[in-house]
């Protein structure tokens, strides 16, 4: 089943609540209305049982009833001859009844108490409404109904109830309609952003939806869409790149395995020449092993599925180890290799394997990039609750346009070089992400021609939580 448009809705919404307010509005005016009219013709008989009750007080306190419905008689017949209007005594018996009543008797529903008694009744086929009071005077008590015609008020009552009904089914016409003009009009930017938003693909998410300046929700709705439409297009762009770089990287290494190999089969050689190719080959076999487990370990962090293995580690006594590996490869190109490694205990919670591995890009990429005869120096101390790593150089350095850059994948400031030298531009993207995880930061200084310093900074364990560690 279809679901009706929001516009449409609201307008539902709309008249259905204007509806109840009308009916509430209206209801509440009728029923006002009809108190103040019922209110004036309750004054007017309390008025009349006033008057009587004086004429009462005016009569001899002994007086008999007979005599009571001689005086009371002169007095009204004459004056209100035309009034509903009868008297009795305690005991029941008659004092007056006016002409009106004796030719059309009435019974009200309830005696009068305390409080006087009002009842609609009709007579003659006309509404009349009645009273019904108990009145004192010279030390008796009398019972006195009075009544007066209603037909003015019941006609305004109907008036006012057939105009309620006749505007009504009109002003909710216009109520709808100007509902539903509203709607539309606050509904118009979205209606915008709709069309805007259908144009955007993969091919032109450069593109953004309309900018509006209504000043509300809407304008931040908009806003907020073309801020992550941004982001989609830079993540979209980096994958892109990324796609376009590793396949890059990957048909190159193919490319030299599969012309070596054609070279090597072209004609028959000897065992020193095939033995050349093959090393040739398995060179370029490990960097492409290289650069996929590098593209495969980025592959993971993206994903969140590089799982760390998060304890308390010696961050002085694992660099100690990585050194150890790394004096040989100094020994073999002809490089100073020092290190001031901290002797004291200097605990961080990572994973052993990445800070391991850390410590192996930054160190490999200055071995790299520092010409024999140079030096490559390891440093690590603790400065106040943070341990610091720092690697300096003696290499070509880093041009200062590129130092902005070279976190970023792939991006290498000389292509040639990195290449003969079986750099990817992975490596420091990935030492990267491995410091963010562990919390820490990683900045370069570099001149060109003066050595490259790179330093990484992590969070020392707690004291507090040392003595909670396992020993």
């Amino acid at each position: 089943m279809r679901r009706l448009s929001i516009g449409l809705r609201l307008t539902l919404w709309y008249l259905t609540i204007f509806a109840l307010a009308q009916l509430a509005f209206g209801g509440g005016m009728w029923f006002l209305l009809r108190h103040h009219l019922y209110d004036l013709v309750d004054n007017g008989l309390k008025g009349q049982i006033e008057d009587l009750e004086n004429c009462m007080a005016a009569q001899d306190k002994d007086a008999t009833v007979a005599k009571l419905q001689e005086e009371v008689s002169e007095v009204y017949l004459l004056e209100h001859s035309g009034d509903y209007l009868e008297l009795s005594a305690e005991n029941g018996a008659l004092i007056y009844r006016s002409s009106s009543l004796q030719t059309h008797p009435v019974r009200l529903s309830a005696e009068p108490g305390n409080r006087p008694v009002f009842e609609n009744l009709g007579l003659a086929g006309r509404p009349f409404r009645f009273t019904r009071q108990t009145l004192a005077a010279n030390g008796h008590v009398y019972t006195a109904t009075t009544g007066v015609p209603i037909q003015d008020v019941v006609e305004t009552l109907d008036l006012f109830r057939s105009y309620l009904l006749m505007f009504a089914p009109v002003v909710l016409l216009v109520a709808a309609g100007g509902g539903y003009w509203l709607s539309r009009r606050a509904l118009a930017p979205v209606d915008a952003l709709v069309r805007s938003a259908r144009d955007i693909g993969g091919s032109n998410l450069s593109s953004r939806l309309q900018k509006l300046d209504t000043g509300d929700e809407l304008q931040r709705l908009s806003d907020t869409l073309n801020e992550m439409l941004q982001r989609i297009e830079s993540a979209f762009l980096r994958v892109r790149e990324f796609t376009a770089d590793a396949s890059h990287e990957l048909r190159t290494p193919i490319s030299l395995i599969r012309t070596e190999a054609e070279l090597a089969l072209r004609r028959s050689r000897k065992e020193t020449e095939y033995r050349e190719s093959l090393d040739h080959i398995l060179l370029e076999a490990e960097r492409t092993t290289r650069l996929i487990e590098q593209l495969l370990a980025l592959a993971r962090a993206d994903s969140g599925r590089e799982t760390l293995q998060m304890q308390a580690v010696d961050l002085g006594l694992t660099l100690r180890d990585v050194a150890e590996s790394w004096q040989q490869v100094a020994s073999v190109r002809n490089l100073e290799f020092s290190r001031s490694i901290d002797g004291s205990d200097s605990l961080v919670l990572g994973d052993e394997t990445l800070l391991q591995r850390l410590a192996d890009i930054l160190l490999d990429n200055a071995f790299k990039y520092t010409p024999s005869p140079g030096s490559v120096h390891l440093s690590f101390e603790r400065r106040g609750d943070n341990a610091v790593i720092a690697v300096r150089d003696s290499g070509v350095g880093i041009a200062e346009q590129d130092q902005s850059r070279i976190f970023e994948r792939f991006y290498r400031g000389d292509k040639a070089r990195s290449r003969a030298q079986g750099g990817t531009g992975l490596g420091l993207s990935i030492a990267q992400w491995i410091v963010l995880q562990h919390r820490g930061t990683i900045t370069v200084e570099s001149r060109p021609g003066s050595g490259t310093i790179f330093r990484v900074e992590l969070p020392l364990i707690a004291a507090a939580m040392h003595s909670s560690l396992p020993a």
